[in-house]
């Protein structure tokens, strides 16, 4: 909206006495201006939303009014008990923040819109979930093949529009690994449709697996975000993307201010979920915000990168994966399940070993940076 004001602002005082007074809007024309200022606008209506968010939730009562599956399991209902009674769906604050933010400082192009309709869907998506959970007070919420089914087909339905749309086939046809200024194959149209798949739903599923201590999720989603800011920059700029060596995508510079939109919210939204948490996410915030990394990582053409950015959250996503496995494994071959890790998603497993809830967050913190430390060498890497 800002830059579309902007625009109008220039146009109409070209050539009056107003030219030289006004010429400051210009500065909304850029996009480095234009993703500070979504990353302040973001981080201030989500302080003014979060407290109003917290209380109407609250009236609702959308709160954890149960001892979680993953605390009773693991045994540590007296960690689970402490939480009862925190509101949940925060997410709803972080969405809101994030897409009308979005909506006043990008300039709309169909990147950008494909990347707020993701969120929203997901958002949606967590929301049913959460209600379940609610309604019923188990932590049951919505079946994993639901959720499974929408992920699915919003994800294929993003990479069909992509391969089809002839400014944007490439994204799909084309694959790039990290480290290769080329692509490993062309042509590879539906390598490419699985791939766009499987980085959204796994990406939206890995981050949703973290979201359970107070601040891990959103915490570790902010440090991905700062990569994206400049991944996204980078593929959106002719000039650097051609000195990097990377795919240029012409429009993918927007989703910066998206991926800063996306900064502000989750900081402001940290305020109040840090420990002890005044409020949850959610699954409305953990698929929305997994989704979005996940599309953005395919919309400047590196899937492959979200991997080693959100190394924290494929370490999450393993750990459960090669949990339930062995698990199932074992008792088909010794009529007994036995397990890799104390408990999954791994954060529990050593909380499980006696590190408290801020050592594991704040140790995972500095795992998320180290991952994007390299994330970023591998645009000099190549």
């Amino acid at each position: 909206m800002f830059y579309y004001l902007a625009q109008q602002i220039l146009h109409a005082s070209a050539h009056t006495p107003w030219a030289k007074p006004l010429s400051a809007s210009r500065l909304f024309l850029y996009i480095t201006f234009r993703t500070a200022g979504a990353a302040v606008t973001a981080l201030v209506l989500s302080w003014w939303l979060a407290p109003r968010v917290i209380r109407w939730l609250r009236q609702l009562r959308f709160g954890q009014e149960y001892v979680d599956i993953a605390a009773a399991s693991g045994g540590m209902t007296e960690r689970g008990a402490k939480k009862i009674g925190t509101p949940t769906m925060g997410g709803i604050l972080i969405v809101l923040a994030l897409n009308l933010t979005t909506l006043l400082w990008a300039q709309l192009n169909p990147l950008v819109l494909l990347a707020l309709f993701s969120v929203v869907v997901l958002c949606g998506l967590g929301f049913y979930d959460d209600y379940a959970k609610i309604i019923h007070q188990t932590g049951g919420g919505a079946t994993s093949g639901v959720k499974l089914w929408v992920q699915s087909a919003l994800a294929l339905f993003i990479a069909l529009y992509l391969w089809l749309q002839p400014a944007t086939t490439q994204l799909i046809s084309d694959i790039m690994v990290p480290f290769y200024k080329r692509p490993v194959a062309t042509g590879a149209s539906l390598t490419g449709l699985l791939l766009t798949v499987l980085a959204i739903v796994g990406s939206s599923n890995a981050v949703n697996l973290t979201d359970g201590m107070d601040g891990l999720a959103i915490g570790c989603t902010l440090i991905v975000s700062f990569v994206f800011v400049v991944l996204t920059y980078a593929a959106g700029n002719l000039k650097a993307a051609s000195y990097l060596q990377i795919p240029y995508v012409p429009g993918a510079g927007e989703l910066t201010v998206f991926c800063a939109a996306m900064i502000g919210a989750g900081l402001g939204f940290l305020w109040y979920n840090c420990h002890p948490a005044e409020v949850f996410m959610g699954d409305t915030g953990s698929l929305a915000l997994g989704g979005a990394l996940g599309i953005t990582a395919v919309l400047i053409h590196q899937p492959f990168l979200l991997v080693i950015a959100g190394g924290v959250f494929v370490m999450e996503a393993l750990s459960v994966i090669l949990q339930t496995g062995w698990f199932r494994l074992t008792r088909l071959r010794y009529g007994t399940g036995r397990r890799l890790f104390l408990m999954a998603p791994i954060h529990h497993h050593f909380e499980k070993k006696g590190w408290t809830e801020s050592q594991v967050v704040t140790r995972f913190y500095i795992l998320g940076v180290l991952c994007a430390v390299v994330a970023l060498s591998t645009l000099k890497i190549r």
